[in-house]
């Protein structure tokens, strides 16, 4: 339908039980996308396709979600998602690689472990691999359908960090780590498949207001140590960063390849920040 960005699409979400994933499950199908949600929680998983199928079921354009467990450390459960995408919808045009970890013993290099290392490469950076890996093989399959604006190839997201291109003396050196592969291995992916319509990019948050984080800055030394370093003066939320994905996700972003897209506050770009409170306060969650 004109005005959807993303009708008639079909997308998969990795992580899709929570957070960035959750939010952007939700945006998407408001925007008219079918959708594969994958997440290791299938119960939280589940409950967001319910969220979607109950509220998106009398739209003009009706959309419906699918969720399945998925560990992305493994190919075959990442293939399998990809594959209920072709199966359920006929094609995949967006494959939002989401899932990944920050795991509390991930510490500096002399105190961070080695099995620590290996978990967070084999979720962050592997399952973005296989994640890419089959949605390009899916992508150069999809049919054209110009009366209802589809088209061969589609848009792979992966979610890196701000803390792949800014240093912190707070240490996650295995996140970290993981985060940066994230950004190479999309551009080189995005310069390999951009004349076969595959559009590859990065989205790099800033940091969230989460219950995860809000936990661990449980004093008000450690927030405001992080908070002093914000332009806007609060975190981020999750309906922020799907938003930046929706843009990558439509066809609104067509001459968009290789991009580390920074929703970070102004945060990569500060120095010194304003004093006082912010005017403005926070989106609302769409959950």
């Amino acid at each position: 339908m004109p005005g959807l960005r993303l009708a008639h699409k079909v997308a998969v979400i990795t992580g899709g039980g929570s957070g960035i994933g959750r939010e952007s499950a939700i945006l998407f199908a408001s925007e008219g996308a079918n959708l594969v949600l994958a997440d290791i929680n299938l119960e939280a998983c589940t409950q967001t396709a319910e969220l979607i199928n109950e509220r998106f079921k009398g739209g003009e354009l009706p959309v419906r979600a699918v969720a399945l467990q998925c560990d992305v450390s493994k190919e075959a459960q990442v293939a399998a998602v990809v594959q209920k995408a072709v199966d359920e919808f006929g094609r995949l045009d967006v494959m939002f690689n989401n899932a990944g970890i920050m795991h509390g013993a991930d510490d500096h290099a002399l105190n961070t472990e080695e099995r620590i290392w290996d978990l967070t490469q084999e979720i962050n950076v592997k399952g973005v691999w296989w994640g890419c890996k089959h949605a390009i093989l899916a992508m150069r399959n999809n049919p054209t359908d110009a009366e209802k604006g589809l088209h061969v190839g589609g848009s792979i997201i992966n979610t890196a960090s701000f803390v792949a291109i800014m240093g912190a003396a707070t240490p996650q050196i295995a996140y970290t780590t993981s985060k940066g592969a994230v950004l190479a291995m999309t551009r080189e992916l995005a310069m390999v498949h951009a004349r076969e319509g595959i559009r590859v990019n990065s989205l790099c948050p800033g940091p969230l207001k989460t219950p995860l984080l809000m936990d661990f800055l449980n004093t008000p030394e450690k927030l405001n140590r992080r908070l002093n370093h914000l332009p806007l003066g609060r975190f981020g939320e999750a309906i922020e960063q799907a938003r930046a994905a929706l843009f990558l996700a439509s066809d609104e972003s067509s001459y968009v390849i290789g991009h580390d897209m920074l929703v970070d506050g102004g945060l990569s770009k500060a120095y010194v920040t304003a004093e006082g409170e912010p005017v403005l306060p926070p989106p609302s969650s769409l959950v």
